[in-house]
């Protein structure tokens, strides 16, 4: 396929001679690594293997939570993670695992309602029983963990009902015991949701006061940017500006990353507020431009929920589909193999202008154009001689070309850029197919 566009480009006399795009200035120091594409997988302890490269994957929903692990005092289930943990190492899936949340008999009165997991979790443990249960998971997965995260969407009632002085203080003591089990595992913050202002307003702000009294025992703090139902991935730019708003009022230190440990699109709810079903290429933009706009964001990891068949909650379903993907899982792919394993640096956008990620060099540009913020126009750069859309469609192009860039994303690069490109997609591809 490489040979046989790149024959068409050249009879079709598209390829520039000398004519270069100078790269940015500030580069990153190093690829990206494959953890910045992070995803759900709940059948994951039943042996589930997307269609896709996963960088990493977050072990929530995924039956194997605090309560359903330790079901009383002195009882554990490990087959579950067991299980779940093999598989991620079997594919080469980093793996992040969510610590809370508090099993019923850990809990003084009776959990009410029917989620998460039948009403457990709300309640602040008590920390002997917190501790325990940190060093239980520590002390047997060791370096097979990766990260572990705090607590789930502590922010909200269904989830959490302790204060965020208590969430910092089980921060505290957690990282403590993962620090002395295993060095190099990272400790992310509890997550909290930004879309839901009244409870993102009392939590988050104070969480992060109280850490900072902690002296920052946390190695990343996250957010979940779940847009409003009808609301799309420029709107959930604005989340992310909230987030970093607050972190920096928060004076977070510069070490400690932003992760974005849970999103998707047309989501009902809260109250009446509206979903939708996001398909075609529409999905595969939405997919593919989320982990672009965090990558530019400097979002050092992304979990997209979730990788599984649909059920009525979510706005756009990624899985294995016959023999393929559907087309948001497909645009998920093209997004990690335009960025994964390259050197990259991004600039942002406006309403006018598009976002641009650049990770080619001066013989053989290539970069990423799109924008979530407006529309406006773009020239075709001297030496593109090749467009790719997020569904992996690539058709010749002429340098000084007049585009108008949106939220569809847009590869552009050289021949021989192209050619790179096609050799990484047919790396990956193998690594799929190994992992199957």
């Amino acid at each position: 396929m490489v040979r046989s566009l790149v024959s068409v480009l050249a009879g079709a006399g598209l390829i520039a001679s000398g004519a270069i795009v100078a790269p940015l200035a500030n580069a990153a120091d190093n690829p990206l690594p494959p953890t910045a594409f992070g995803m759900h997988i709940p059948q994951i302890s039943s042996g589930e293997k997307p269609n896709a490269n996963i960088g990493t994957v977050r072990l929530w929903d995924s039956g194997i939570a605090w309560g359903q692990v330790q079901q009383k005092k002195k009882q554990y289930w490990w087959n579950g993670m067991d299980a779940a943990i093999q598989n991620a190492n079997e594919q080469g899936i980093s793996i992040t695992y969510v610590l809370g949340s508090t099993p019923k008999w850990a809990q003084k009165k009776a959990p009410k309602g029917n989620y998460p997991y039948g009403g457990t979790g709300a309640a602040n443990p008590d920390m002997s029983t917190w501790k325990a249960w940190v060093k239980a998971v520590c002390n047997r997965y060791g370096a097979s963990i990766d990260a572990y995260q705090i607590w789930n969407e502590a922010n909200l009632s269904d989830f959490y009902t302790g204060s965020p002085k208590q969430m910092a203080s089980l921060t505290k003591e957690a990282y403590k015991i993962i620090r002395q089990c295993d060095p190099t595992a990272k400790v992310v913050a509890a997550s909290t949701t930004v879309r839901l202002t009244s409870s993102y307003d009392k939590f988050f702000p104070k969480y992060l006061k109280e850490l900072k009294k902690q002296k920052w025992p946390v190695d990343a703090i996250a957010v979940h940017t779940y847009p409003p139902g009808k609301d799309g991935p420029g709107d959930r730019l604005a989340l992310l500006d909230q987030g970093k708003k607050d972190m920096k009022k928060g004076k977070v230190p510069a070490r400690v990353e932003l992760w974005d440990t849970e999103v998707n699109y047309g989501i009902k709810g809260p109250g009446k507020v509206k979903g939708q079903s996001i398909s075609g290429a529409k999905a595969a933009d939405w997919v593919a431009s989320t982990f672009l706009d965090s990558i530019m964001m400097g979002v050092d990891r992304t979990y997209w929920y979730y990788w599984y068949k649909p059920d009525g909650r979510l706005g756009i379903i990624l899985d294995n589909s016959g023999a393929g993907t559907t087309t948001g899982g497909i645009g998920y792919q093209t997004a990690y193999d335009w960025m994964v394993g390259s050197f990259y640096s991004c600039t942002r956008g406006n309403k006018k202008t598009p976002s641009v990620c650049q990770t080619g060099d001066d013989v053989n540009p290539a970069l990423v154009v799109w924008n979530n913020e407006g529309k406006g126009p773009y020239t075709v750069p001297a030496g593109v001689s090749v467009q790719c859309t997020s569904l992996n469609q690539c058709t010749a192009i002429a340098p000084g070309t007049q585009l108008t860039i949106g939220g569809s994303p847009l590869w552009l690069g050289s021949a021989g850029s192209y050619a790179t490109l096609q050799s990484k997609q047919k790396q990956n591809a193998a690594a799929r197919t190994a992992a199957q």
